[in-house]
């Protein structure tokens, strides 16, 4: 939880003093209140330095573990710490800022501010006692409200009354409603609220990504940090009113409701990991610039996915032998929309949809909920094995065909191509659309970047594998000195201390492997070169570059995921 000190009014406790960290003078980093009289052009500002120990403070407070406050906190609670944040209008006010204003207060050199319900507040000298490490630093600059939500820990009724000691000044009221007024105008105004920790490459369409640091934390992604790849605005969608088309079949359309789907056809659930074609398109920009979002390791997630089977639905709609003989794809239209009225849309190669062994959902659940706005409620398509492209969202239209959908996103995008090939002499039409994946993996513990004590004596490593076409991924292999010796890590399908998920059967390996090493820090080594490359079951492996495999688009990333770290003496 976040350490925060009870002092009366809004006299502040004196700085810490760390070996680790180093709090740049901030607002906030000493007590400020701003007091008015009869005269409001008379303010002075007021800060006492308390000599009190911060150790006694700190063994009083730490009574646990977690990354934030409580977000579950009493209404009562409430009201007592408003009330405590300030004293009588006629006798105080605080500081105004503007949302630009806190947003440059995002590290240690610059103070670490957040918000809640309208104010602003200084932590800056929490940081270095944060007993999650530098998790905290995610919501610097922002609200606190979505990480409450999602470390909802350590329910305590006094977790407002202390917050109200880091208070520092209030959002502007004329701030707020600038952004209120935009929202209204914005075709993206309806667009569901997203979790403030996912890194943004884009906001209209929203695409985004959760850190890596958080990624690997658990086998199964929360539907808040699962990456969202969108293309267009979410489209508003009332379940009671959706149906969904199903043509080109002998018998004429089927229709279906929602409910249809959910008492017509037997319910079934897998768990599969997604992946953006451009996972990893980053690392190609350093090679050399691509066209495209620059995604990171993160434009990946597993979930588990529940509905009905694409295979049933199709048959009841009329799928069968003679139908065989010439369907060769199904296509799958959204209802998303550009202003043109062009829905998003793509197709899968028959085979795949029919099978038994394809898997291949009309998902209306995702971890046991219904599906999410972002990730296509109330129907989506999920085509495990296959790249997250053809995952059509806000699922609409299904169509029985000769030919792969015409769609922009089937014919000119999502496709592979040498790495001699520029814009000048690119033709579409002579790549495959992308369909299945290759093995994947990659390191997300430590950071690239990130600074280990040699006192620690060992280093743990940490990061996902996964392989496309239901391919299982049976090793990763781990080396600390740039590809010159290698360990292999070990493989879970489960969260620690949780039952693992059952081996799947041979070609029906939907869902990602974590996987960890722990090893002794080589000797006298000032930096490390930390390589993973995975190994599927078909003895697929990772190629150890990106010049190779690099294309225009930056998609089909699975080089070897590279991160340098320094070793430190302290």
């Amino acid at each position: 939880m976040l350490l925060l000190r009870r002092c009366h009014s809004l006299t502040r406790l004196g700085p810490v003093g760390t070996q680790r960290y180093r709090a740049a003078p901030s607002l906030a980093s000493r007590a400020v209140r701003l007091c008015s009289s009869k005269r409001d052009d008379q303010r002075s500002y007021q800060h006492a330095n308390n000599g009190a120990s911060w150790k006694h403070i700190v063994a009083g407070l730490l009574t646990g573990t977690g990354v934030m406050l409580t977000y579950g906190l009493h209404h009562q609670e409430v009201e007592r710490a408003d009330a405590d944040l300030s004293t009588t209008a006629e006798s105080s006010c605080l500081l105004v800022f503007s949302h630009d204003e806190v947003t440059k207060h995002r590290s240690l050199e610059d103070g670490v501010w957040v918000t809640f319900k309208g104010g602003v507040y200084d932590i800056t000298e929490f940081v270095a006692m944060h007993p999650g490490g530098n998790k905290i630093l995610l919501a610097a600059g922002g609200a606190l409200e979505p990480f409450w939500a999602l470390y909802a820990v350590h329910d305590q009724d006094h977790v407002l009354e202390i917050l109200s000691q880091y208070k520092v000044g209030e959002l502007s009221a004329e701030d707020l409603k600038k952004q209120e007024d935009a929202k209204s105008l914005d075709p993206y105004s309806s667009d569901p609220e997203r979790h403030s920790v996912l890194h943004v490459n884009c906001k209209k369409p929203f695409n985004a990504e959760p850190p890596p640091e958080i990624l690997a934390d658990s086998y199964i992604t929360p539907h808040v940090l699962f990456f969202k790849r969108n293309h267009l605005p979410v489209p508003q969608v009332d379940p009671a009113s959706y149906r969904l088309n199903v043509e080109g079949l002998p018998g004429g359309a089927l229709s279906l409701s929602l409910e249809d789907l959910k008492t017509r056809f037997p319910k079934h659930t897998i768990t599969a990991t997604l992946q953006c074609a451009g996972n990893r398109r980053s690392d190609m920009n350093k090679v050399k610039q691509v066209n495209g979002l620059n995604w990171g390791i993160s434009a990946i997630g597993n979930a588990k996915w529940s509905g009905v089977r694409l295979r049933d639905v199709l048959l009841a709609a009329g799928f069968g032998p003679e139908v065989a003989k010439w369907a060769r794809h199904v296509h799958f239209e959204g209802l998303d929309k550009d202003v043109t009225g062009t829905a998003y849309g793509t197709s899968i190669p028959i085979n795949k949809a029919i099978s038994e062994e394809g898997d291949v959902l009309l998902a209306y659940e995702m971890n046991g909920e219904d599906i999410p706005s972002d990730h296509g409620f109330p129907v989506r398509v999920v085509v495990p094995g296959v790249v997250g492209a053809r995952n059509v969202k806000w699922l609409g239209r299904i169509v029985i065909s000769t030919e792969e959908s015409s769609s922009h996103w089937q014919q000119h995008d999502y496709k592979g191509f040498s790495p001699g090939t520029n814009w000048k002499k690119v033709d579409p039409k002579s790549a495959p659309a992308i369909q299945e994946l290759p093995v994947q993996s990659a390191i997300t513990v430590p950071a690239d970047g990130a600074v280990i004590d040699r006192s620690d004596e060992t280093l743990t490593v940490k990061g996902y594998a996964w392989s496309g076409g239901g391919r299982e991924v049976v090793r990763v292999d781990v080396s600390l000195d740039g590809g010159k010796t290698w360990q292999v890590a070990q493989l879970r399908s489960g969260d620690e201390g949780q039952p693992a998920e059952p081996s799947p059967p041979p070609g029906r390996a939907w869902a990602w492997k974590l996987w960890e090493l722990t090893a002794p820090l080589p000797p006298e080594a000032e930096e490390l070169e930390i390589i993973c490359k995975a190994v599927d079951n078909s003895y697929n492996v990772q190629p150890d570059t990106v010049l190779p495999i690099w294309n225009l688009r930056g998609l089909l990333n699975n080089a070897w995921h590279r991160v340098k770290v320094k070793v430190t003496e302290d």
